[in-house]
């Protein structure tokens, strides 16, 4: 009995997004004239130029950013914050705070980070001070916030001590209340450093990975800022100046649904128009330590157990340190 072979399968072609890319620049070209009556409009050239102008300013930053994130992650040994931390919990809370500077990139680098760690027996209070201290106080993030709010020098001292602040009292408050079980094991479980490859290579693909993440962050958070100022009359964000409370709580909300990165959501904030500084300072607060996928990383990283009441908390903290840091430095303006 003879088999009989199987028909040769034709292979279906596959489009990738370079064949979209191709399709969509013919059409605009034969269209031009068409696309150009469509869309000039005056609120989508107002919606465009804002859109530009964001992501113009702080994508410089946000590469420098993702470089040196990139060569800390490929060229710093992990276990060189704990090397100099102390050994009291209490103790370490504020030295890892102040150590977050020595990391610049977003918050999303900051949570492996923080796991390892924990991994290699530093206290978690000091490990969760390092990981919400690390992506709002870095001098990228500051120097950032000074070009966006150059006529207030004082937003950028607020930024750093409200930021700060909310580290050192998140870490405290774990070195108090926190419980060890409210942490997944894969959190505590130690585990060599891994080698997958040379650190140029480490290097290259944490710079490619962080900024195709945090890339995509800053075109949402441009394409909002531009519908805010078209669509959002200008009086209803004026009208927040003399409802200090509503005007904390809407952008303390927007700052966790929207996920901007940290290098560039000053840049997002100093564009809308009409609000007050102690709400656009709240958004710069809140932002880096507590948004939704940051809460999603986190719930990965160490359970949901503890994303659960670490999120709130934090949220809370953040948006009381801000507003006492902004009221005192900032004139409550």
């Amino acid at each position: 009995m003879t088999e009989t072979a199987d028909p040769p399968r034709t292979r279906r072609p596959v489009i990738t997004s370079l064949e979209v890319l191709c399709v969509l620049l013919v059409l605009a070209a034969v269209f031009q004239s068409q696309l150009t009556a469509l869309l000039d409009v005056p609120a989508l050239r107002t919606g465009s130029t804002v859109f530009v102008a964001v992501c113009v300013q702080a994508m410089p930053f946000l590469v420098l950013g993702v470089l040196v994130s990139g060569a800390v992650a490929a060229f710093v040994p992990p276990d060189a914050l704990r090397r100099v931390l102390p050994a009291r919990a209490g103790a370490a809370v504020p030295v890892a705070g102040v150590a977050g500077v020595a990391l610049p990139g977003c918050e999303c680098a900051s949570v492996p980070v923080a796991r390892r760690l924990v991994q290699q027996g530093v206290a978690p209070a000091a490990a969760l001070a390092f990981l919400l201290a690390a992506p709002a106080i870095n001098p990228i993030v500051l120097v950032s916030t000074a070009v966006a709010f150059p006529g207030e020098p004082g937003m950028v001292l607020a930024r750093f001590l409200g930021s700060l602040l909310t580290a050192c009292a998140m870490g405290w408050l774990w070195a108090r209340w926190g419980r060890a079980e409210w942490l997944a094991e894969r959190a505590l479980r130690r585990g060599g450093a891994r080698h997958d490859g040379s650190r140029w290579v480490v290097f290259a693909e944490s710079a490619r990975h962080d900024l195709v993440e945090a890339g995509g962050f800053l075109v949402l958070g441009g394409l909002t800022s531009a519908v805010f100022n078209v669509l959002v009359p200008t009086a209803w964000l004026e009208s927040l100046g003399g409802q200090l409370v509503l005007g904390v709580l809407v952008m303390a909300v927007l700052a966790v649904v929207l996920a901007l990165c940290s290098e560039a959501d000053a840049f997002v904030v100093a564009s809308m128009p009409g609000l007050p500084l102690v709400p656009k300072l709240v958004f710069l607060v809140v932002g880096p330590v507590v948004d939704l996928k940051l809460v999603a990383l986190q719930s990965g990283a160490f359970g949901r157990a503890f994303a659960a009441r670490f999120a709130p908390a934090t949220f809370a903290v953040a948006v009381a340190c801000a507003v006492v840091v902004g009221t005192l430095l900032l004139g409550g303006a």
